[in-house]
C-alpha cells in the first residue's frame, strides 16, 4: 500500500493515475474503429464537398469566359462600346453584366437550397445517412454491371 501510495504521489498534479483513464484509452478496438469510420466519413465529406465547389468554380468560369470570348468575337465594336462607361450608356456593360450574373447566382444558390431543405424536411430525415437511405427506397435502382442493356420499363418499376 505504500509503494502505491508514493508512487501516485510522484506522478504530480497534472497526471492522472491509471484508474482515471477512459475505456478509450485502453486501446477498446470497437470504440477505436468507430471513431476512424467517423473520421473517414467527414474527410469522405469535406472531400466530396471540395470537389463540388472546384468543379462548380470551373464550370462558372468556363461558361463565363466562352460568353464573353464570343461576344468579343462576333461584334468587337459593340463589345468595346460596352466595356466603358458612356453619356449616352451611364452604365457599362461589363458592370451591368457583372451585375446580373451576381443576382443570378444569389438567385440559383438561394433557390437549390431551399428545394434541398423543403426536399429535406418532407421527408423527415435528421442525418446525410437517413436522407441517402430513403431516397434509395424512393428512386428505383440503376445495375452498374447489366448483363442485357437496361431497358426503362425495368427501371420505372415501382418497388
Amino acid at each position: 500500500m505504500g509503494a502505491t501510495l508514493s508512487q501516485s504521489n510522484s506522478r504530480g498534479a497534472g497526471q492522472a493515475s491509471p484508474s482515471a483513464e477512459t475505456p478509450q484509452s485502453w486501446g477498446d478496438p470497437k470504440a477505436a474503429t468507430a471513431q476512424e469510420e467517423e473520421r473517414q466519413q467527414q474527410f469522405f465529406l469535406i472531400k466530396g464537398g471540395v470537389f463540388l465547389a472546384t468543379v462548380a468554380t470551373a464550370g462558372i468560369l468556363a461558361g463565363f469566359g466562352t460568353t464573353l470570348a464570343m461576344a468579343k468575337k462576333k461584334n468587337p465594336n459593340w463589345f468595346n462600346k460596352g466595356i466603358v462607361a458612356t453619356a449616352a450608356l451611364p452604365e457599362s456593360g461589363a458592370s451591368l453584366a457583372l451585375r446580373a450574373l451576381g443576382w443570378g447566382s444569389l438567385y440559383a444558390w438561394c433557390g437549390v437550397g431551399l428545394i434541398s431543405f423543403a426536399a429535406w424536411k418532407a421527408l423527415g430525415v435528421h442525418s446525410i445517412n437517413e436522407f441517402q437511405k430513403k431516397i434509395q427506397s424512393i428512386f428505383p435502382s440503376i445495375p452498374k454491371n447489366a448483363k442485357h442493356p437496361v431497358e426503362w420499363e425495368d427501371i420505372l418499376k415501382s418497388k
